[in-house]
């Protein structure tokens, strides 16, 4: 939940607070939190109230459901400011093409749900960047999609460029873009060779992945060099975009 008042956003969830709690404290404006989860925050407590800034048990969890406006929360609340999510530039695509980083993209990824889900597994599996559009459908960075990352966030840069299909277009003829369909005639296993040289390696890969509902955007699946499926039985069409994702990076960290 955004505070648009103090221009502040609710993380709640025991895991997403405690990892934000001991790697960025310093953006904890106001922390909040049940008796039984106080011996968990005791050090974030002390730099808090260096800086003068509050915590405190509450006297019900009632108030952190009315903080979070989420019965998820876990015990824990902490106001921070709502994050500035760092716009793309070409200078900075193009280290990442020197560098061969390997970078997934959201096509219009509307479930918040969706993107924390997708962060922890990109935490999980060591890929550091993701990129979101600016497009309307596009889920942002919000109270639920920190909860559900479970601390991703904190290891997962987020970065915004104005669509998919900006950043996919880009990069043509600099970094590998591969593109999630389920209709798609390569397999996820061959991910690794469509990569090209090393991997990847040498020039970087965008692996992008759609919408929940209509997938990827026709520009985007037109402009990328290949489209990979993951195969099952036929009985579902397709896995649900964060399960996609799961297995997509997945096979970018052995890149």
């Amino acid at each position: 939940m955004k505070n648009k008042q103090y221009r502040e956003l609710a993380v709640c969830g025991f895991e997403a607070v405690r990892a934000l709690a001991e790697r960025h404290p310093e953006r904890i404006q106001r922390l909040f939190f049940t008796q039984d989860r106080a011996r968990f925050f005791g050090p974030v407590c002390k730099t808090l109230a260096a800086s003068r800034r509050l915590y405190r048990v509450v006297e019900s969890p009632l108030e952190l459901e009315k903080l979070s406006q989420s019965v998820h929360h876990q015990g824990v609340v902490a106001m921070i400011a709502e994050p500035d999510i760092p716009r793309l530039d070409v200078e900075t695509v193009r280290k990442w093409q020197e560098s061969g980083e390997r970078i997934l993209v959201l096509d219009r990824v509307g479930n918040a749900n969706n993107l924390g889900a997708i962060v922890r597994s990109a935490a999980f599996f060591g890929i550091g960047r993701i990129v979101i559009g600016e497009d309307d459908e596009q889920a942002e960075i919000s109270t639920s999609a920190y909860r559900v990352a479970q601390g991703g966030m904190e290891l997962v840069e987020v970065w915004r460029a104005p669509s998919a299909y900006w950043l996919v277009e880009l990069t043509a003829g600099r970094m590998t873009r591969i593109g999630a369909d389920h209709r798609a005639r390569n397999r996820l296993s061959d991910l690794r060779e469509l990569a090209g040289p090393e991997g990847g390696k040498t020039q970087g890969v965008l692996v992008v992945m759609g919408n929940e509902e209509s997938g990827l955007s026709a520009e985007v699946k037109a402009a990328c060099d290949h489209l990979v499926r993951i195969p099952g039985t036929g009985d579902i069409e397709s896995l649900n975009v964060a399960q996609a994702a799961t297995l997509f990076l997945y096979e970018m960290s052995l890149l």
